[in-house]
């Protein structure tokens, strides 16, 4: 590697070190001061909490690295420019492009670590540290309540509407893993109601993948007049077509932000828009996280233009610049987002839009520099 391009990849590499490193300790903190009671209050030791927040730390990866690129770049860039290191590099006959190539190139590796970060260190991130905090939340609540009233969630309704199936629970409690007071209704190609099963409880079998409910009653229903034709008690009965994942269903009483990739990719893979309109909120999240793949080289194209520009331009102006062209960025997506989410425009164009539009922007100023 040439010695120019050694130097302001290391200066720049040494800056997006510390501002990491930083960032993450102060958003570390934060988690600390909002988990940390609750923790306690769970009975949570020492190595809990030592290996809780060593789990969950990843997860902020995806916040923390953007705005720690796009700092790194202004003060490394602006303190090349200011020492006229950069002027000396142009004087040689080097582009613009040529002396910022490293940092090009660094930026499509940076494309891939995201990817990899939201696709895969986030996911565990996230799922493991809910699950911990869940353990511990549950083994409290064991101390003074039965085990069926241990993590509940009332009210759970779930819309198969590609099987044509609605389900119902009165409660689920996620320690057990079963559903209490259920109903499941079948319904015809016009959605009128065909079957039902009501039943004290059901659980899922995860080794035959098949619902399993006990104490119930099936009836049998006429879908023109509605009237009950034909009940049937029983004591268990297995449903091998009822292969619905109790994790699906459950996805959707929990906000977009807070489910990791994978659980976003299950329920878009799972079901489409036509088929429950709130699946418009998820797919625009899981989309964004792909788009996001693009950030690095969005935030660089944003950057670099404004930190190193003419002599007799303040830096302090080029720097402005970049900043609100950067939050300029997150208002569109946040404007997308919320399109996207109420059905005006397809998840996937909500998600891209925004990355695509200031990608061509950041190009723009980019091809512009002299």
């Amino acid at each position: 590697m040439p010695v120019t391009d050694r130097h302001v990849l290391g200066e720049w590499l040494k800056t997006l070190g510390i501002v990491l490193l930083v960032m993450m300790g102060l958003l570390l903190i934060q988690a600390l001061y909002d988990d940390f009671r609750d923790m306690l209050a769970n009975d949570a030791g020492a190595a809990d909490l030592f290996v809780y927040y060593v789990i969950k730390t990843p997860g902020y990866l995806s916040v923390v690295l953007p705005v720690a690129l796009l700092v790194s770049l202004l003060y490394a860039l602006g303190l090349l420019h200011r020492n006229n290191e950069i002027t000396a590099m142009r004087a040689a006959g080097m582009s613009v492009f040529r002396i910022t190539r490293p940092i090009w190139a660094a930026g499509v590796l940076l494309c891939g670590i995201t990817w990899f970060v939201n696709a895969h260190v986030i996911p565990w991130s996230i799922e493991e540290s809910r699950d911990i905090r869940a353990r511990m939340e549950f083994q409290r609540q064991r101390k003074a309540a039965a085990d069926d009233r241990v993590g509940v969630r009332t009210g759970v309704a779930f819309d198969n509407h590609r099987q044509r199936r609605l389900w119902y629970f009165n409660r689920y409690s996620q320690f057990t893993q079963r559903g209490y007071g259920v109903t499941v209704v079948e319904l015809d190609a016009r959605r009128r109601e065909k079957t039902r099963i009501l039943a004290r409880e059901a659980f899922y079998d995860r080794v035959l993948r098949q619902w399993v409910f006990r104490d119930g009653r099936e009836l049998w229903v006429d879908p023109a007049t509605n009237v009950v034709t034909r009940t049937e008690p029983f004591q268990s009965r297995p449903a091998r077509d009822y292969t619905e994942d109790p994790a699906l269903m459950l996805a959707f009483d929990v906000k977009p932000n807070d489910l990791s990739f994978d659980e976003l990719r299950r329920i878009v893979g799972h079901f489409t828009v036509e088929e429950n309109p709130r699946i418009a909120r998820y797919a625009v999240r899981y989309y964004g996280m792909l788009a996001e793949t693009l950030g690095p080289l969005i935030i660089i194209a944003l950057a670099i233009p404004f930190s190193i520009s003419g002599v007799r331009v303040n830096p302090a102006v080029g720097v402005s610049k970049s900043i609100g062209l950067f939050l300029l960025y997150y208002a569109l997506v946040r404007t997308f987002t919320a399109l996207g989410t109420r059905g005006v425009l397809p998840p996937e164009w909500a998600a891209a839009a925004p990355n695509a539009a200031m990608l061509l922007v950041g190009l723009w100023f980019f091809r512009r520099m002299r």
